[in-house]
């Protein structure tokens, strides 16, 4: 976020702007009255109808917006997702923006919420990132009444044979809670329930998350539900949903929240906010349903995917694209020099000072994320978001060293001008598409065996020197392949600080292995999760949570919210 004395916070920018109805955004893009279900004056659902309405409607061109490694110094990529979305309706084109919704974790912990900054946010910013319309809610209970409705089978005789000890459908609530990780279930007596291990995860990181956002329509979300394994028994077969019986009454309980949610930007660009997986320990894309119809109702989409282009872009191009049949347009990179710098080997606190030795040393890591969308076949811009501290050296630095190696550039000034600090950038990436240089394909074939999907995602996307696969990863892929799972895409649990997975080793590592621990089965959402180093699927808050500045004033408006 490029903040300074002198100039308004997010919220205050966000709470002094003035919104349209949003009947008003829904008329714009000829939404029809019966297709918008309004959520008060300013956020509606969007019925399905409109994809059965236009189903044969040429879609728009769909654009990813992704990033360098993330860093505490920030890198803006919310941010520059809408200002670019800004930027194009400012050139003149029907552009929409397609982000996630964000997550209370976050929200409440360190990271912040997920509506974009200074004069590039989506409205309203303060329902979006707290309750919105109640998305997240409606997954934490249908993952939670799974739960329950698993644990009363066996209780109540355990017909299917269920060994509890191998139980593997988890609780999660939508907070950074880690006291909860690891827990006891069923104590008290006979009556309690059969006691066993058990544990949290964070709503994102619930599969039930990821099929919301891969689900084709209300009878495809249905048959993915049917498909999760939630234990196995005493044979150490798969038990799934289909097995319990509950894939309808999951489906009642998401049959309202399924329905992607419009809003606006503060330039007035409609926006589409739908899901929210992380993509460090989850796929990290919006909803397959809210990209689609965004697509059908624009000529230009903006989406994003989570933290680098090593862990959101890699799924978005490896999964989400390749199970929906989205194909890119073009790739936006965002960079920042604070974060550069900091990949370089600044300290967070001496990112104010001009220091173009490491900003050129951290550039490996862009460089790193730009042979990435390479190998992808994609054109793609840099965008070099600017922040205030930013100097003029530090910036010709970065530009010519794009322009030396022939990598489409672009200063960002969207945190400070809004759609006219994206101009160049927007209109950079129409050049770039209209070169017709567009050679997409995945990174791997489905039919490549899951050690070997590991080994290409871990080589040619991390730059890793090798895998190491723990014993129990080892007897995971064999007793996977021989269920039949063995053709799905991976979905890989990574640090997002690093390309590696220990999170200390900034910029752009080289001659280090990546550990598979563990595998889990995601057979609803269609991959195998892979799991990496120590990374959690239950994060905890930090030691100075974002929740200590928050408050609301006697006018019931938030504070400290950003």
């Amino acid at each position: 976020m490029n903040t300074s004395t002198n100039v308004k916070s997010d919220i205050e920018i966000a709470q002094q702007a003035e919104m349209k109805a949003i009947t008003q955004i829904a008329n714009d893009l000829d939404i029809k009255t019966e297709e918008l279900e309004p959520y008060g004056h300013y956020k509606a659902k969007l019925s399905l109808d409109i994809l059965k309405r236009l189903e044969t409607k040429q879609d728009g061109k769909v654009i990813l917006v992704t990033a360098i490694s993330p860093t505490p110094a920030g890198e803006g990529k919310s941010t520059v997702t809408v200002g670019l979305g800004q930027a194009f309706n400012k050139l003149g084109k029907k552009a929409i923006v397609a982000m996630r919704e964000p997550s209370l974790g976050p929200t409440m912990g360190i990271k912040g919420g997920a509506t974009g900054g200074g004069y590039s946010q989506v409205l309203p910013m303060e329902d979006i990132n707290l309750h919105f319309t109640g998305d997240l809610h409606a997954i934490t209970t249908a993952n939670n009444a799974l739960a329950a409705l698993l644990d009363n089978h066996i209780h109540q005789g355990n017909q299917l044979n269920i060994d509890a000890r191998r139980v593997v459908w988890k609780r999660v609530v939508d907070l950074n809670d880690r006291a909860l990780r690891n827990v006891i279930v069923g104590l008290g007596g006979p009556i309690q329930g059969v006691p066993r291990e058990d544990g949290f995860d964070i709503t994102v990181a619930s599969e039930i998350m990821a099929i919301f956002c891969l689900a084709t329509d209300v009878q495809d979300l249905k048959k993915r539900l049917a498909r999760i394994v939630v234990a196995y028994n005493y044979d150490k077969k798969p038990v799934t949903v289909g097995d319990l019986g509950v894939e309808g009454a999951l489906t009642l309980l998401l049959k309202e929240a399924i329905k992607p949610n419009l809003v606006q930007t503060l330039e007035h660009t409609p926006a589409i906010i739908h899901g929210g997986p992380f993509a460090n320990i989850a796929h990290g894309c919006n909803s397959v349903i809210a990209t689609k119809m965004a697509a059908k109702l624009g000529e230009y989409v903006i989406t994003e995917a989570g933290f680098g282009a090593d862990l959101g872009a890699e799924k978005f191009l490896n999964i989400k694209a390749r199970t929906s049949q989205i194909k890119p347009e073009a790739v936006v990179i965002v960079s920042t020099i604070r974060a550069l710098k900091m990949h370089g080997g600044v300290p967070k606190n001496n990112l104010k000072e001009e220091n173009v030795e490491a900003l050129n040393k951290g550039m490996e890591n862009l460089q790193k994320h730009i042979e990435t969308i390479q190998a992808f076949g994609l054109p793609f811009v840099v965008a070099v978001n600017r922040f205030i501290t930013d100097t003029n050296e530090e910036i010709d630095a970065i530009i010519k060293w794009c322009e030396k190696n022939n990598f489409p550039v672009s200063l960002s000034e969207v945190w400070e001008k809004g759609g006219e600090g994206g101009l160049d950038l927007a209109s950079k990436l129409i050049s770039e598409i209209e070169k017709g240089e567009n050679n997409f394909a995945p990174l791997y074939d489905l039919s490549d065996s899951i050690e070997n999907k590991i080994r290409t995602i871990a080589t040619k996307v991390y730059g890793a020197a090798g895998v190491e696969f723990s014993t129990k990863a080892k007897n995971q892929m064999a007793a996977f392949e021989g269920e039949g799972w063995g053709n799905l895409p991976i979905c890989m649990a990574k640090t997002q600080y690093s390309f590696s997975d220990n999170p200390a080793l900034l910029g752009r590592p080289r001659d280090f292995t990546i550990t598979i621990r563990e595998l889990k089965p995601s057979i609803g959402a269609g991959f195998i999760v892979a799991l990496t180093g120590d990374v959690m699927t239950m994060p905890g808050l930090p030691k100075q949570p974002a929740a200590l500045n928050m408050d609301v004033d006697a006018d019931g408006k938030a504070q400290g919210l950003f």
